[in-house]
Protein backbone atom coordinates (compact mmCIF):
# COMPACT_ATOMS: atom_id res chain seq x y z
CA UNK A 1 0.00 0.00 0.00
CA UNK A 2 2.78 2.45 1.02
CA UNK A 3 4.36 1.64 -2.55
CA UNK A 4 1.46 2.20 -4.49
CA UNK A 5 0.48 5.08 -2.24
CA UNK A 6 -2.61 4.16 -0.92
CA UNK A 7 -3.61 5.34 2.94
CA UNK A 8 -3.76 2.43 5.53
CA UNK A 9 -6.51 2.69 8.50
CA UNK A 10 -5.65 1.54 11.93
CA UNK A 11 -8.04 1.34 15.12
CA UNK A 12 -7.80 0.26 18.14
CA UNK A 13 -10.37 -2.67 19.39
CA UNK A 14 -10.57 -4.66 22.89
CA UNK A 15 -13.26 -7.09 22.71
CA UNK A 16 -14.66 -9.78 20.15
CA UNK A 17 -18.22 -7.72 18.57
CA UNK A 18 -15.89 -4.17 18.47
CA UNK A 19 -13.10 -5.81 16.40
CA UNK A 20 -15.97 -7.67 14.30
CA UNK A 21 -17.26 -4.34 13.24
CA UNK A 22 -14.28 -3.04 12.68
CA UNK A 23 -13.34 -5.87 10.23
CA UNK A 24 -16.21 -5.52 8.75
CA UNK A 25 -15.88 -1.70 7.96
CA UNK A 26 -12.38 -2.51 6.20
CA UNK A 27 -9.90 -1.22 8.36
CA UNK A 28 -6.66 -2.86 7.40
CA UNK A 29 -5.34 -3.10 11.06
CA UNK A 30 -6.57 -3.08 14.24
CA UNK A 31 -4.49 -2.57 17.50
CA UNK A 32 -4.71 -4.02 20.59
CA UNK A 33 -3.72 -0.94 22.22
CA UNK A 34 -2.64 -0.64 26.42
CA UNK A 35 -4.83 2.53 25.93
CA UNK A 36 -6.70 -0.26 27.55
CA UNK A 37 -5.98 0.47 30.44
CA UNK A 38 -7.51 4.37 30.19
CA UNK A 39 -10.36 3.84 28.25
CA UNK A 40 -11.71 0.16 29.42
CA UNK A 41 -9.87 0.30 32.97
CA UNK A 42 -9.90 3.76 33.69
CA UNK A 43 -6.63 4.75 34.92
CA UNK A 44 -4.72 7.28 34.13
CA UNK A 45 -1.91 6.00 32.02
CA UNK A 46 -1.13 2.90 30.10
CA UNK A 47 1.26 1.61 32.39
CA UNK A 48 -1.17 -0.48 34.17
CA UNK A 49 -2.27 -3.04 32.34
CA UNK A 50 -0.94 -6.76 32.58
CA UNK A 51 0.55 -9.39 29.62
CA UNK A 52 -2.03 -11.73 31.10
CA UNK A 53 -4.29 -8.90 30.66
CA UNK A 54 -4.05 -7.56 27.17
CA UNK A 55 -3.96 -11.16 26.31
CA UNK A 56 -7.36 -11.78 27.27
CA UNK A 57 -8.76 -8.49 24.93
CA UNK A 58 -6.80 -9.80 22.36
CA UNK A 59 -7.80 -13.36 21.89
CA UNK A 60 -11.06 -11.84 21.45
CA UNK A 61 -10.17 -9.61 19.23
CA UNK A 62 -8.76 -12.30 16.97
CA UNK A 63 -11.72 -14.68 17.07
CA UNK A 64 -13.60 -11.61 15.59
CA UNK A 65 -11.43 -10.85 12.89
CA UNK A 66 -11.05 -12.11 9.14
CA UNK A 67 -9.20 -9.74 7.38
CA UNK A 68 -7.27 -6.94 9.11
CA UNK A 69 -3.87 -7.19 10.29
CA UNK A 70 -4.08 -7.15 14.17
CA UNK A 71 -1.35 -5.95 16.41
CA UNK A 72 -0.49 -6.10 19.83
CA UNK A 73 1.04 -4.06 22.18
CA UNK A 74 3.49 -5.26 24.33
CA UNK A 75 2.90 -3.92 27.76
CA UNK A 76 5.04 -1.88 30.29
CA UNK A 77 7.89 -2.72 30.69
CA UNK A 78 8.11 -6.09 28.07
CA UNK A 79 10.48 -4.46 25.98
CA UNK A 80 13.04 -3.22 28.62
CA UNK A 81 13.67 -6.57 30.54
CA UNK A 82 16.13 -8.01 27.35
CA UNK A 83 15.64 -9.88 25.07
CA UNK A 84 14.96 -13.26 26.01
CA UNK A 85 11.83 -11.76 27.95
CA UNK A 86 10.83 -9.93 25.12
CA UNK A 87 10.67 -12.76 23.11
CA UNK A 88 8.61 -14.77 26.26
CA UNK A 89 5.62 -11.77 25.75
CA UNK A 90 5.05 -11.84 22.68
CA UNK A 91 5.34 -15.51 22.07
CA UNK A 92 2.80 -15.81 24.94
CA UNK A 93 0.53 -13.32 22.81
CA UNK A 94 1.47 -14.88 19.18
CA UNK A 95 0.72 -18.34 20.64
CA UNK A 96 -2.39 -17.28 22.77
CA UNK A 97 -4.09 -15.14 20.32
CA UNK A 98 -5.16 -15.30 17.02
CA UNK A 99 -3.04 -11.61 16.63
CA UNK A 100 -0.23 -11.30 13.76
CA UNK A 101 2.25 -9.03 15.17
CA UNK A 102 3.28 -6.84 18.32
CA UNK A 103 3.84 -3.19 18.53
CA UNK A 104 7.11 -1.75 21.35
CA UNK A 105 7.72 1.75 22.35
CA UNK A 106 11.02 2.79 21.83
CA UNK A 107 13.38 3.49 18.28
CA UNK A 108 17.30 3.72 18.99
CA UNK A 109 17.71 2.17 22.46
CA UNK A 110 14.70 -0.75 21.24
CA UNK A 111 16.78 -1.83 18.09
CA UNK A 112 18.13 -5.29 19.97
CA UNK A 113 15.09 -5.87 21.37
CA UNK A 114 13.24 -5.13 17.80
CA UNK A 115 15.76 -7.53 16.24
CA UNK A 116 15.56 -10.24 18.70
CA UNK A 117 12.10 -10.16 17.91
CA UNK A 118 11.98 -10.22 14.36
CA UNK A 119 14.44 -13.08 14.73
CA UNK A 120 12.09 -15.41 16.47
CA UNK A 121 9.39 -14.66 13.71
CA UNK A 122 7.61 -12.09 15.89
CA UNK A 123 6.64 -9.24 13.59
CA UNK A 124 7.03 -6.22 15.33
CA UNK A 125 5.85 -2.49 15.00
CA UNK A 126 8.00 -0.09 16.33
CA UNK A 127 6.42 3.28 18.12
CA UNK A 128 8.37 6.55 18.06
CA UNK A 129 7.49 9.92 19.12
CA UNK A 130 5.46 10.41 21.70
CA UNK A 131 5.83 6.93 23.88
CA UNK A 132 2.96 6.77 26.40
CA UNK A 133 4.38 4.22 28.11
CA UNK A 134 7.33 6.95 28.99
CA UNK A 135 4.90 9.65 29.91
CA UNK A 136 7.25 10.50 33.59
CA UNK A 137 10.17 10.34 31.58
CA UNK A 138 9.17 12.61 29.14
CA UNK A 139 7.31 15.08 31.38
CA UNK A 140 3.37 14.49 30.48
CA UNK A 141 1.92 14.05 26.91
CA UNK A 142 4.09 16.84 24.83
CA UNK A 143 4.79 17.33 20.85
CA UNK A 144 8.33 15.72 20.37
CA UNK A 145 10.16 17.77 18.09
CA UNK A 146 13.66 17.24 18.19
CA UNK A 147 13.82 15.89 14.22
CA UNK A 148 17.43 14.22 14.30
CA UNK A 149 16.58 12.24 17.11
CA UNK A 150 13.19 11.20 15.69
CA UNK A 151 14.89 10.43 12.41
CA UNK A 152 17.90 8.18 14.27
CA UNK A 153 15.13 6.61 16.29
CA UNK A 154 13.06 5.23 12.86
CA UNK A 155 15.47 4.37 11.01
CA UNK A 156 16.95 2.39 13.88
CA UNK A 157 13.60 0.64 13.78
CA UNK A 158 13.25 0.20 10.26
CA UNK A 159 16.99 -1.08 9.96
CA UNK A 160 16.50 -3.62 13.21
CA UNK A 161 13.68 -5.17 11.40
CA UNK A 162 10.45 -3.42 12.05
CA UNK A 163 7.80 -3.85 9.82
CA UNK A 164 6.04 -0.67 10.62
CA UNK A 165 6.41 2.07 12.63
CA UNK A 166 3.67 4.53 14.67
CA UNK A 167 4.92 8.14 14.82
CA UNK A 168 2.93 9.93 17.60
CA UNK A 169 2.43 13.54 18.19
CA UNK A 170 5.13 15.21 16.20
CA UNK A 171 5.04 18.13 13.90
CA UNK A 172 3.64 17.17 10.38
CA UNK A 173 6.85 17.92 8.87
CA UNK A 174 8.63 16.14 10.42
CA UNK A 175 6.84 12.96 9.81
CA UNK A 176 6.26 13.57 6.24
CA UNK A 177 10.29 13.63 5.99
CA UNK A 178 10.79 10.24 8.07
CA UNK A 179 8.29 8.38 6.30
CA UNK A 180 9.78 9.77 2.73
CA UNK A 181 13.07 8.33 4.14
CA UNK A 182 11.95 4.79 5.29
CA UNK A 183 10.60 2.12 3.23
CA UNK A 184 8.58 0.44 5.56
CA UNK A 185 4.92 2.37 6.21
CA UNK A 186 4.45 5.46 8.64
CA UNK A 187 0.83 5.16 10.36
CA UNK A 188 0.35 8.50 12.11
CA UNK A 189 -1.48 9.80 15.19
CA UNK A 190 -1.13 13.28 15.61
CA UNK A 191 1.92 13.44 13.06
CA UNK A 192 0.00 14.95 10.10
CA UNK A 193 -1.59 13.47 6.94
CA UNK A 194 2.08 13.02 5.01
CA UNK A 195 2.25 9.39 7.11
CA UNK A 196 1.12 6.33 5.19
CA UNK A 197 -1.60 5.65 7.20
CA UNK A 198 -3.58 7.11 10.66
CA UNK A 199 -4.39 5.37 13.63
CA UNK A 200 -7.17 6.65 16.13
CA UNK A 201 -8.08 5.01 19.75
CA UNK A 202 -11.94 3.87 19.04
CA UNK A 203 -13.63 5.03 22.07
CA UNK A 204 -12.04 8.91 21.14
CA UNK A 205 -13.27 8.23 17.67
CA UNK A 206 -17.31 7.55 18.25
CA UNK A 207 -17.20 9.47 21.72
CA UNK A 208 -16.99 7.21 24.40
CA UNK A 209 -13.73 8.90 25.87
CA UNK A 210 -14.12 10.75 28.86
CA UNK A 211 -12.04 14.23 29.42
CA UNK A 212 -10.48 16.13 27.23
CA UNK A 213 -9.93 14.99 23.69
CA UNK A 214 -6.07 15.59 22.38
CA UNK A 215 -5.64 18.15 19.53
CA UNK A 216 -5.68 15.31 17.07
CA UNK A 217 -8.42 13.39 17.55
CA UNK A 218 -11.83 13.91 15.09
CA UNK A 219 -14.61 12.93 16.77
CA UNK A 220 -17.21 10.90 13.91
CA UNK A 221 -19.75 9.90 16.52
CA UNK A 222 -21.14 10.57 19.82
CA UNK A 223 -22.20 7.30 20.90
CA UNK A 224 -21.73 8.13 24.27
CA UNK A 225 -24.93 10.06 23.78
CA UNK A 226 -26.76 7.79 22.25
CA UNK A 227 -25.83 5.63 25.33
CA UNK A 228 -26.83 7.54 28.06
CA UNK A 229 -30.21 8.86 25.59
CA UNK A 230 -31.06 5.31 25.64
CA UNK A 231 -30.64 4.25 29.60
CA UNK A 232 -32.61 7.26 29.69
CA UNK A 233 -35.51 6.23 28.56
CA UNK A 234 -35.53 2.53 29.79
CA UNK A 235 -34.97 4.22 33.38
CA UNK A 236 -38.52 6.28 32.29
CA UNK A 237 -40.03 3.45 30.78
CA UNK A 238 -39.75 1.20 33.50
CA UNK A 239 -40.66 3.76 36.27
CA UNK A 240 -43.79 5.03 34.17
CA UNK A 241 -44.99 1.13 34.07
CA UNK A 242 -44.41 1.19 30.20
CA UNK A 243 -42.00 -1.08 29.72
CA UNK A 244 -42.16 -4.33 29.52
CA UNK A 245 -45.35 -4.26 27.09
CA UNK A 246 -47.59 -6.31 25.89
CA UNK A 247 -44.77 -6.71 22.88
CA UNK A 248 -41.92 -8.00 25.17
CA UNK A 249 -44.21 -10.40 27.46
CA UNK A 250 -44.91 -13.81 26.98
CA UNK A 251 -48.75 -15.56 27.23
Amino acid sequence: MKDQGRKITMITAYDHPTAALLDAAGVEGILVGDSVSMVVQGHENTLHVTLDEIIYHAEMVGRAVEHALVVVDLPFPANHLGVPKAIEYGGRILKETRCQAVKLEGGAEQAEVIRGLTAAGIPVMAHVGLRPQNVHVMGGYKVQRDEERLLADARAAEEAGAFGIVLECIPSAVAEKITATLRIPTIGIGAGPGCDGQVLVLHDLIGLSTGRLPKFVKRYADVGRIIHDAAAAFRDEIREGTFPGEAQSYK
